[in-house]
């Protein structure tokens, strides 16, 4: 049965769309300016801490990749000249062989909400992502399925489909609505679907992300994980939109398996290498598939044979890198000293900032948020939508103004907490503004525009 909705008289329309109006404008008149929220700001010390960019005047990419910090160069010399220029190839026994499992329980104890013994920081987050994927499904044997939102970044499905290959396993695709993300109900779904006998009992592993990169959805974590675990399967989180902008538990959550990239809110630099988070529980249930001499038991017996380390040593592979560890370790400082909490207070008020002045100066031009309004539900970047936002994004870009552009028509608005200002959001915001307002007297001014964001490697 379908029930329509009264019609309202014409005065009356009239009477609740002034009134309507006049609410809007009084909220807005009354709602604190860009200059009032950084003025009062708490974390505002923290933005003189990072390296100033020559041109650039709104940085909001940094989801994508975080602004280097003053300290780096610095830190780079002194280990250049120190630990490797001064000790060489004694460094390995005094520091080095052990920092991949050090720095993985200091980003496990700041931002992940983990104990130590853990996390490990390794390879690169599509490496990661597929030794952990590969020895999750083997840990599983006779399930033959792998579940997956549709809308998860490419490189979650690209090693997916290749797994599901290799395997001979069957990967399901679970439809999700591209301005929100994956929820329980969806999870019940899926899960109901793939059942044999009982709940869930063809699955083998569940692949979601934390945030959506897209979106900005916040996944219930907890209330996933618990659903997914009722059907006897593992599940992989990708943290690469929330460690260091959305505080996590993944112990209290009873998390099997999570990856996460340092480069975006972690400030590791381009390339720096990812983390991985397993369960203790897990750990010595799960073959990693990439064996290298730096995930044996005893690194230096040159054995001919393959024996596992214990501890989350087994799930390195090669040679450490290093230099590419260094810069997250003065963002981590930074963390540490700021408190996830208060990071992701800012976060709140910087993305609620945002949608109120996108409603108010780009929704005339019918532009449409493409992320939860509700703060419970977001992470730390807002998507907007519009068909000119190819060519706007590139017309930022000429400005100084630096968002990033996501097919078919995203624009998003990446706000790192601890690096963002206020005033950065609103000279984007007016920009676009404006440039759409140019485009609409001039059409075909922007027909033939590239996007120099087309060119941007991050998530």
């Amino acid at each position: 049965m379908t029930t329509a909705t009264p019609a309202t008289a014409p005065s009356e329309a009239g009477a609740t769309t002034t009134a309507a109006t006049a609410t809007t404008a009084a909220a807005a008149a009354a709602a604190p300016s860009a200059e009032e929220l950084d003025r009062t700001d708490p974390l505002a010390r923290f933005r003189d801490r990072f390296l100033p960019a020559d041109g650039v005047v709104a940085y909001l990419d940094g989801n994508s990749l975080g602004r280097p910090l003053r300290q780096t160069a610095a830190d780079f010399t002194e280990v250049v000249a120190g630990e490797w220029g001064t000790r060489l190839i004694r460094s390995w026994d005094e520091r080095w062989l052990d920092l991949p499992l050090r720095l993985g329980d200091r980003i496990a104890a700041s931002t992940l909400g983990a104990a130590p013994g853990q996390t490990v920081v390794a390879d690169s987050t599509t490496v990661l992502l597929y030794k952990m994927m590969r020895a999750a499904v083997t840990a599983r044997p006779g399930r033959t399925r792998i579940l997956m939102d549709d809308d998860n970044f490419p490189t979650d499905r690209f090693i997916a489909e290749g797994i599901a290959r290799e395997c001979g396993l069957e990967l399901q695709w679970i439809r999700v609505d591209k301005a929100a993300g994956i929820t329980t109900d969806l999870i019940d779904e899926a899960l109901t679907a793939a059942s044999g006998e009982s709940f869930g009992d063809q699955v083998a592993l569940v692949v979601l992300s934390h945030v959506s990169y897209r979106s900005g959805h916040l996944a219930d974590v907890a209330g996933i994980t618990a659903r997914v675990h009722d059907a006897g399967a593992l599940v992989l989180w990708d943290l690469c939109h929330s460690a260091g902008s959305v505080p996590t538990e993944l112990d209290a959550w009873n998390v099997d398996i999570a990856v996460g990239c340092t480069y975006k809110y972690l400030n590791g630099g381009p390339g720096s290498p990812a983390f991985a988070y397993v369960a203790s529980a897990l750990q010595d249930e799960l073959d990693q598939p990439i064996q290298g001499w730096m995930g044996a038991g005893d690194i230096f017996a040159m054995a001919e044979g393959y024996v596992p380390a214990k501890g989350m040593r087994r799930f390195i592979s090669g040679t450490p890198p290093i230099l590419g560890m260094l810069p997250m370790q003065g963002m981590l400082e930074l963390i540490e000293e700021a408190g996830m909490p208060a990071i992701r207070e800012k976060s709140i008020a910087l993305t609620e900032y945002t949608i109120r002045i996108v409603d108010d100066l780009l929704t005339p031009f019918g532009v449409q948020v493409a992320s939860p309004r509700d703060s419970g539900e977001r992470g730390s970047h807002v998507t907007i939508r519009h068909p000119r936002f190819k060519a706007v994004t590139a017309e930022l870009w000429k400005r100084g103004i630096i968002p990033d552009f996501r097919n078919p028509d995203g624009l998003r608005l990446g706000l790192s907490p601890l690096s963002t200002s206020f005033g950065e959001v609103l000279v984007a915001v007016e920009a676009i503004r404006d440039i759409l307002a140019d485009a609409d007297a001039d059409p075909d001014s922007d027909a033939d525009a590239e996007s120099g964001a087309d060119a941007d490697p991050g998530r």
